[in-house]
């Protein structure tokens, strides 16, 4: 089974259990089989039908109610199976969601780190320094290299942590190992939108 996630940056498929990401400016392969697919992007979807791969719509068999206007399709199929717990998927944004008793109630969107991080150079050329991910987080910043991690870092997880309170948080997404880290009642779930596509495509008999 081929499976593609089409993001903001990238395709990124599934391929026999084995992950690759191909992003817009990059050519895309041929398959023998199907692939089923989810997209919050009409340009590089376009581009994907351009392959003339059979390509199969996996959105037309998710039914996900929630009072929320406008929310995305990668957001849907993250918080799919989800009960009790608070979804984020860190990408180039970082969506967080909160499931109650399998009920969607809502969430919020952050900037995800590489955006946080190209902001600073654009402020002042001396601000372009590299994002350390280990940063201490319980010191106060001594360099300007630390006050920037500190600061990317602080504005992401000081937010989630409030809105997450003691509630078990399940992430994904390119950046989502990274942030895993930060947080004590966290689960890092590599393969979760595709696992939910798998479950979704099986349990309509939608395989061809």
């Amino acid at each position: 089974m081929i499976l593609c996630d089409i993001g903001n940056t990238s395709f990124h498929f599934l391929i026999n259990n084995k992950s690759k990401k191909y992003f817009m400016n990059e050519t895309l392969p041929l398959f023998d089989e199907p692939i089923y697919y989810i997209s919050v992007n009409l340009t590089a979807l376009a581009r994907l039908k351009e392959t003339k791969n059979t390509l199969i719509d996996v959105e037309k068999y998710l039914n996900f109610p929630t009072e929320y206007k406008g929310l995305g399709l990668d957001r849907k199929l993250a918080c799919l199976n989800a009960k009790n717990e608070v979804i984020i998927d860190a990408g180039s944004c970082i969506k967080v969601d909160l499931m109650q008793e399998g009920i969607h109630r809502g969430g919020f969107i952050l900037p995800g780190l590489k955006k946080l991080h190209d902001l600073y150079p654009t402020i002042s050329p001396v601000l372009n320094y590299d994002l350390n991910l280990k940063q201490d987080l319980d010191k106060i910043p001594l360099s300007t290299q630390e006050a920037i991690s500190y600061g990317i870092l602080k504005a992401i997880i000081l937010p989630i942590k409030e809105f997450a309170k003691n509630k078990q948080i399940i992430i994904t997404g390119g950046d989502g190992k990274e942030l895993s880290s930060f947080f004590p009642t966290c689960t890092y779930d590599e393969h979760l939108i595709f696992n939910n596509m798998k479950g979704l495509i099986n349990a309509n008999n939608c395989i061809t």
